[in-house]
């Protein structure tokens, strides 16, 4: 499965502050807010990244990143020249998806829980034709809203409904087999002149290949488009980071944890950040690592 993030945007209901850098490299208390959704794709075993974004912006995601080799992964970046919709992503990123299955994640959007690893790559295992992931919400009206039946399976999609038929919310992670691809290119623009993802979702529902996955009690799903809803999940990943003493979405704890680097790159990766308490961290998860005895 490959991967792609979505970062793109104006980020028009962030000014001013986004009005100078992208709104995914605003922090979320201690990193940027790009490291949340591309912990989640390197939490689904996925090591082929793709970047999308704004031309301006585009250069400082690769500052940040570089070709991603010390994480272990391999990203590349593209340009969404204007933001035509979520559903472009598939006809941007076609060649680098190619024959392969796709996650999509927006760049604004935060995941966390227990096992949130296994449920994810347990889905990229299972995946037959769309996997969407759903949260009870209690203003279920401001989303688009997922109905599933006792199996899992979708049985309908509406998108802000006036009288919602569930309060499951569909997140901004999505898994598609290949045929996403075909199904993007063949979308016409919508009433508002873009590629709409409730397209794509409603195609794999007449085909009966839609699954909703609950995230369920445990998990959180926060959404950082208004200046509320920033100041609110930096708050919440301080209070869990600072009662856990955890890092979350420490992409060079996942790496290593996953398998991706060793612990000595994971070590001279945080002695880069050695002045930051970020980076002290990462130096004491590979501590902790290379310490650790060897398994029986």
């Amino acid at each position: 499965m490959k991967g792609i993030v979505l970062a793109g945007g104006s980020g028009t209901r962030l000014h001013p502050v986004t009005q100078v850098v992208s709104k995914q490299l605003l922090p979320v208390y201690d990193k940027p807010m790009v490291y949340y959704p591309l912990s989640v794709l390197m939490l689904a075993g996925i090591r082929d990244v793709l970047l999308i974004s704004t031309p301006a912006d585009l250069p400082l995601f690769r500052r940040l990143f570089g070709d991603g080799s010390h994480l272990g992964l391999n990203i590349d970046y593209t340009v969404q020249h204007e933001p035509n919709g979520l559903a472009e992503a598939f006809v941007i990123g076609a060649d680098f998806i190619g024959d392969d299955s796709v996650a999509l994640v927006l760049g604004d959007n935060i995941f966390y829980g227990q096992g949130f690893s296994k449920l994810l790559q347990r889905s990229a295992r299972e995946l037959d034709g769309c996997t969407l992931f759903g949260y009870s919400v209690r203003d279920p009206q401001r989303y688009g809203v997922g109905e599933t039946d006792s199996s899992g399976r979708l049985v309908s999609l509406e998108e802000k409904p006036s009288q919602p038929r569930s309060d499951k919310a569909i997140t901004g992670l999505y898994f598609y087999d290949n045929e996403v691809v075909d199904i993007a290119r063949s979308l016409t623009p919508s009433a508002r002149g873009e590629l709409e993802i409730t397209d794509i979702n409603s195609e794999y529902l007449k085909r009966d290949r839609a699954r909703l996955t609950e995230l369920g009690r445990g998990y959180a799903w926060l959404d950082t488009g208004t200046h509320e809803s920033l100041l609110e999940a930096g708050q919440f990943v301080q209070v869990l980071e600072n009662r856990q003493g955890v890092r979350i979405a420490c992409l060079e704890e996942i790496a290593l944890r996953m398998g991706y680097i060793s612990a000595e790159a994971c070590y001279e990766l945080g002695a880069g950040l050695a002045k930051s308490g970020y980076g002290q961290y990462v130096m004491e998860v590979a501590r902790s690592v290379a310490d650790a005895p060897a398994p029986d």
